[in-house]
């Protein structure tokens, strides 16, 4: 058991999703979390209702909802618990969690092929291709956004079979804020973007990367880029490579490679 020397009680983990993707997709996470003695959550957005079904019913309230605000959210949630918690985030849940550690809001961060900081330089195709559907149209920074089979296929699964993307698609896809995009691509070109991370910092706690070399939604290379900003912190700053796996890699098939990996690199962390 992982218990927190504060309160004797399970260390908390919060669990954050990305853009596209319900929080309901969490759940084998916070069962395995759960066995090996933590106090796992994972909350939706702020506009995200309780389901797939429903937030697919009512995308209304996912508009508009920003970085900052997305981020403001999740801290007001851990404001609540008992200690600051361990936060896992994928996708643009990596990001946020990369900004909740740096902010002091938690004790340690995965960041699993996470949204692009500010500050990281490289380019890559696969990534432009994944984001042009939503930034083609302006009119999308103001709207909740949905992926088509085919483009979810090219962004998050395809590293797998065509049924098992498909089978993904149909699970756990709702509609996004396309802000969130809009304000990842300019980041570099923003002088208060809210994708900036204080990445000097050194009295923060543990982080890790961990990045899909097939990922086209956050390619390994801006996974790296992102480590590589961390440089000049003495806080442990760590980086792990699952050369095969696309973005999909925290709800298919394959989920539970990734899971262990974290909860060994948290056990290595005494956390």
């Amino acid at each position: 058991m992982s218990t927190n020397i504060e309160t004797n009680q399970p260390t908390p983990v919060v669990f954050i999703h990305g853009l596209w993707v319900h929080s309901d997709s969490w759940k084998q996470w916070e069962d395995l979390y759960s066995e090996a003695g933590y106090a796992p959550v994972s909350p939706g957005w702020p506009g995200d209702s309780d389901s797939v079904t429903l937030t697919r019913g009512n995308p209304e309230p996912v508009a508009e909802r920003g970085i900052a605000e997305i981020t403001q959210h999740y801290a007001d949630i851990i404001a609540k618990l008992p200690v600051k918690p361990i936060v896992i985030g994928h996708s643009f849940g990596g990001l946020i969690a990369q900004k909740l550690l740096s902010d002091g809001n938690a004790a340690a961060a995965i960041a699993i092929d996470p949204g692009q900081i500010k500050g990281v330089k490289a380019i890559a195709l696969a990534q432009v291709r994944t984001g042009l559907p939503v930034l083609k149209k302006s009119s999308n920074k103001k709207a909740a956004v949905s992926l088509t089979k085919k483009q979810f296929r090219y962004s998050f699964g395809n590293a797998l079979t065509q049924n098992e993307s498909d089978a993904l698609f149909e699970k756990w896809t709702i509609p996004g804020p396309g802000l969130v995009l809009f304000e990842g691509t300019s980041a570099n070109k923003d002088d208060n973007s809210p994708a900036a991370v204080d990445t000097q910092k050194s009295d923060r706690g543990p982080l890790l990367f961990i990045a899909g070399g097939k990922d086209h939604t956050t390619p390994q290379k801006i996974v790296v880029g992102a480590h590589a900003l961390y440089k000049d912190s003495s806080a442990t700053t760590d980086l792990k490579v699952f050369p095969d796996r696309g973005h999909s890699l925290v709800f298919d098939q394959g989920w539970r490679e990734i899971a262990d990996s974290t909860l060994a690199w948290l056990k290595g962390q005494n956390l």
